[in-house]
Order: C-alpha cells, then structure tokens, then sequence
C-alpha cells in the first residue's frame, strides 16, 4: 500500500504543475500516469499557445496567472522553454463579427486585460503583408503568447521532483474501494494506493476515469489536427486567430515560435467525435488554402509534419473544475476543451491554494466551472 497526502491521475498539461505547487505547500504527492513519461497525452499534441483572452471571467483569471509563471519560467526558475511574448491578433472582416467582438471586449477590458480594438494600418505593421480585403480592424492582445509545450512539461517534472513528488509511469487506473462516499483506495495494474485526496487530470480518458468512481462525467473527446513548418526568419510576431466558419471548418490559427516555424491547426465543421488520432489526407488542403488566402506570404514555406490530437469537449466549452457531491474527496480538473496547456500553469497555482490552503477567493472560478452548472453558455473563444 502507497500512501499519499494526494493522488493526482494523470501527469500532462494539468497534473504535472498541480502536483508541484502542491508539493510546495508541503503536500505528500504521487502521479498516477498510463504512458511512459510527463506530457505523452495530449500535451504533446498541444501547438503552444497561450493566452488570457477568453470570453469568460473564470477563464481569463486563469489565463493571466499561467501568463504570469511562463514570464517567469526562465528568470526565476532557470528553464528556457521557448516563451515568446508575441499576442494574439484576431482580423475582423464582418460588421456583425465587429458588434459581437467589441461587445465582449468590454467584458474583456473589465477584467485589466491588455487588450484592444486595432485599426487597419496597425495590423499591417504587427502582421506584414496580411490580406486587407475588407478587413475592418482587429481585437490584438500583445501579453498573450506562446511556449513548447514539451519544455514546459518537463521544466514542472522537473520541478515536481525537486519537492519530492512520486511519478508512477505506465500504470493505469483499473478500480477503486469507495465507502460512505468516500475514495478509500485506487488500484493500478501494478500497485495500490490510498490518499486523502484524489484530483483527476486525466484529459482524454476523464470518461473513462470517471465511471472507475462511478461517475458519467459530460466529457466527449473529439480529433482536431495541427501542423509545423520549416523553420525560416522571423516575419510577424502574433498567434492569428481567423473565427470566420468556412462550410468544411470553422476557425483555425497559426503563429511563428521561438525556432522560426510556422505552426497551425484548425477546427473541423462538422467536429470529429472519439480518439483517433491517425492523420488524414483532408487537413492540409484544408487549412493550406485559408491560411495562404489570409496571409500570402505564408505561400512557399514547406510544412515539415503534421499530427492529431484530442480535445476532451464539454457540452459548453468550459473546463469541469472542483469537487464531488458523490465522492467528497474526488477533486475534478477535467474537461479543458483543448486548452489544458494554455491554463495548466495557472490553473495548478490556483487549485493548489483551493486544496491545500482551503481558501475561498477562488469560489468564483469553482462557482463557474462546477459539474453541477447547467451547460447551458457557450464560450466564443474556444
């Protein structure tokens, strides 16, 4: 029997920051994880951006505090993992996408985020050589960013060891003992452990892991793919953001990081439900033609691979953050809709003082995120 302050299943975007912010406040960790090393879920698959524009009070205090760890990854932690503070551009074509854009930038702006509406001629300078046929403006928010996503996971292992946190790899979560509402054991294929608190971050599998607790968790994973370029001069600096629908997708974005690549991704129309993750032959053509038609420059660059990864959906497009009325010490991190790298930093900081330190300042952030909230929002920049 291995006994743990707190269990924490699943060592990716999430699991891995929490368990070190939580072993800094003197909690006993262990992380259960199915693959061999940190980040071999869908961490991996992430293309690297991270931002706290989000339509969403929750989310967008928890984006600037993942903002604030990555400027400080290399200075006050020493781990060079390729941030690049270049913002997110998203172009406005439509009058109708300017009303919507604007409406929510005042939500946006009431919550301090360095944010603004951009004129023509501005993003021409942030953007050189973007197709300004009708572009009307810009929402453009410089703070935002990006980083390696395989970098970032292995600078918090590396720091989750330092404080002495357990990493059990190539184990998988297979039963649990539960009395009087109460996890009282986890079994493994291999081991078998007891804590007084379990935190799934479980990503993909969070179904899957929460029937085990014998919940029927509202989370549906559905392939998106992304791809990188060669590696050439630096040309412009944002993550573009184009929210127009085509008939075959809908948004899709794409940014130059740290070693010169471009890397993009793009969201399917209709979304693609389940977990295969094998390439397709329908991506390139696919979002080749909308980024050269956005930003023509991009036209020569030779794409080096592309890949497919999960993006565990919620029926409204938040996260499910906190804990169970059916299991009192079950904590839920689950459910991030594909944006568990942008929030995992700042979303371990935080829970690490919900669990730990019991606090209540981050009741607004559960509040909004609870299993128990009615799915019935949407979120604009998901």
């Amino acid at each position: 029997m291995k006994i743990y302050d707190i269990l924490i299943i699943g060592a990716g975007s999430v699991g891995v920051p929490l368990s070190y912010y939580l072993a800094k406040k003197g909690k006993k960790v262990a992380v259960i994880e199915k693959n061999s090393s940190v980040g071999r879920g869908q961490n991996r698959a992430a293309i690297g951006g991270m931002r706290a524009t989000h339509s969403d009070p929750a989310k967008i205090k928890i984006g600037l505090e993942t903002l604030k760890i990555m400027r400080e990854m290399k200075g006050k932690f020493g781990f060079d993992v390729d941030w690049v503070e270049g913002g997110y551009f998203f172009p406005i074509y439509t009058k109708k996408d300017e009303e919507k854009f604007k409406k929510v930038l005042k939500i946006q702006k009431s919550y301090k985020l360095n944010i603004d509406w951009i004129s023509k001629e501005k993003i021409k300078q942030i953007t050189p050589g973007i197709n300004d046929t009708n572009l009307r403006g810009g929402i453009y928010s410089p703070n935002d960013g990006s980083a390696s996503p395989l970098k970032t996971a292995d600078a918090f292992f590396m720091l989750a060891k330092k404080n002495n946190v357990d990493f059990y790899f190539n184990e998988e979560v297979v039963k649990s003992e539960i009395s009087e509402n109460e996890i009282k054991k986890i079994f493994t294929n291999k081991n078998e452990y007891k804590s007084d608190i379990v935190i799934d971050c479980s990503g993909g599998d969070a179904k899957e892991v929460g029937k085990i607790f014998n919940l029927d968790l509202p989370i549906f994973p559905e392939s998106h793919e992304a791809g990188i370029t060669e590696p050439v001069e630096r040309f412009f600096e944002p993550m573009i953001v184009d929210m127009r629908p085509e008939q075959d997708s809908a948004n899709y974005y794409f940014y130059q990081n740290k070693e010169g690549q471009i890397v993009f991704c793009i969201t399917p129309n209709p979304n693609i439900p389940g977990k295969d993750c094998d390439n397709t032959s329908i991506f390139l053509p696919q979002v080749i033609k909308r980024m050269i038609n956005l930003y023509p420059r991009l036209r020569n660059i030779r794409v080096r691979r592309t890949w497919r990864g999960l993006y565990p959906m919620t029926p409204d497009g938040f996260p499910i953050i906190g804990y169970t009325k059916e299991m009192k010490n079950l904590f839920l991190a689950v459910g991030m809709c594909g944006q568990g790298f942008m929030l995992g930093p700042g979303l371990g900081k935080i829970l690490s003082e919900v669990i730990a330190d019991k606090t209540q300042k981050h009741d607004d952030i559960l509040n909004e995120l609870s299993l128990y909230r009615k799915f019935d929002s949407e979120e604009m920049f998901k």
